[in-house]
């Protein structure tokens, strides 16, 4: 695919994650290649009834179309906030990358399936949309995911390596990056999804906040013994995970008749789980990185984080001390990527998602 956006531009990128928790968008002034401005930035929350029908069709139930639509509508009402909160022009806007919400992740099916409707948004901002990142990629034998390890390398080209990115959302990836200028990423394993289910069924509150919860309770170590002989921890990177993957074992490790976890232990034990699984994906890399640095909404979790520096051995920081924004890389990776997809560059290296050499994707509508 290309067009005749005249790069660099002003792109608007739009994520929502796996935690289903809202929109972010980001505006970035980008080539898709070394030149990455960050500009203003917006985030519109889900309210509790778009949250619950999104979290069901993930279990298979609901509307669909119906989901996708509201979806959508909050999507265009973030593209209109942000640029009325960054002063620009709708005219200099080139570009939007439309993510949409992932429902369903099955690489090994050849399924990867984003709601949203990337025509009606593209009518209704008077913007080019691109949408439908991981099609292409799946379609050539990748994992679909991650994708954001392009923009992590841009982001990073003047960083000392090498450097490990952690990306801690609904689950955790993980980006490798060389000094020889390699690139390896794969999901690792839990983010926060299994602890915001937790509270969430016992408080009705989404997250953990700080990780105050975690931190007032015991870490039943067996149960993540137990947990970490799940066979995903045993395949070979590149690899990738849909927000479920773990829910009924781990719903079965936490309910078990001879465990009678409170909210605080349950919340320690999943909390431990998730710093495990990223601990042990520092074995699948070729160096240990000089520097560790922690993006999403996990960064957030003082208690997350405190696990994440006494079992990796490098510095652990958020990415903000290298003047990153945590809250809205993925939004920012999802514009460059944009710019990438209109130019016909690659989204995805064999080192990223298994495909069997460097591949586009992205569908593009016209304004």
């Amino acid at each position: 695919m290309t067009s005749t956006i005249q790069f660099p531009a002003h792109v608007i990128g739009l994520m929502s994650g796996t935690s289903a928790d809202g929109v972010d968008a980001a505006l970035l002034y980008t080539d898709g290649r070394a030149v990455v401005e960050a500009g203003a930035s917006h985030f519109v929350p889900y309210d509790a009834a778009l949250r619950a029908d999104i979290l069901a069709l993930m279990r298979g139930a609901g509307d669909a179309k119906n989901v996708g639509a509201a979806l959508t509508d909050i999507h265009i009402q973030a593209v209109n906030a942000l640029i009325k909160k960054a002063a620009v022009s709708r005219e200099t806007v080139a570009l939007v990358g439309f993510h949409g919400q992932t429902i369903r992740h099955a690489p090994q099916e050849g399924v990867t399936v984003q709601l949203g409707e990337a025509a009606r948004m593209a009518a209704a901002l008077g913007i080019p949309v691109v949408a439908d990142f991981r099609s292409n990629d799946v379609r050539h034998g990748g994992q679909g995911a991650p994708l954001v390890p392009l923009y992590h390398a841009a982001l990073a080209h003047t960083l000392e390596k090498p450097l490990m990115v952690v990306n801690i959302g609904g689950v955790s990836n993980v980006t490798w990056l060389g000094a020889a200028g390699e690139i390896i990423a794969f999901d690792c394993g839990p983010g926060s999804a299994l602890l915001d289910d937790w509270v969430f069924r016992h408080t009705g509150e989404r997250y953990d906040a700080n990780g105050a919860l975690a931190a007032r309770g015991v870490v039943d170590s067996a149960l993540v013994g137990e947990f970490l002989r799940d066979p995903f921890f045993l395949r070979d990177a590149p690899k990738s995970l849909d927000r479920l993957h773990f829910e009924t074992l781990v719903h079965g490790l936490l309910h078990r008749p001879d465990r009678q976890l409170s909210l605080e232990d349950g919340a320690a034990t999943l909390t431990s789980m998730t710093a495990t699984a990223i601990a042990l994906s520092f074995g699948a890399v070729p160096a240990s990185p000089k520097r560790v640095l922690i993006a999403g909404g996990g960064r957030h979790n003082a208690t997350l984080m405190g696990l994440l520096k006494a079992c990796v051995n490098a510095p652990v920081m958020a990415v903000e001390e290298v003047g990153w924004d945590g809250d809205m890389l993925e939004a920012q990776a999802f514009a460059y990527l944009a710019a990438r997809s209109a130019q016909g560059l690659p989204l995805s290296l064999p080192t990223t998602t298994g495909v069997s050499q460097p591949v586009t994707g992205g569908v593009f509508y016209p304004a």
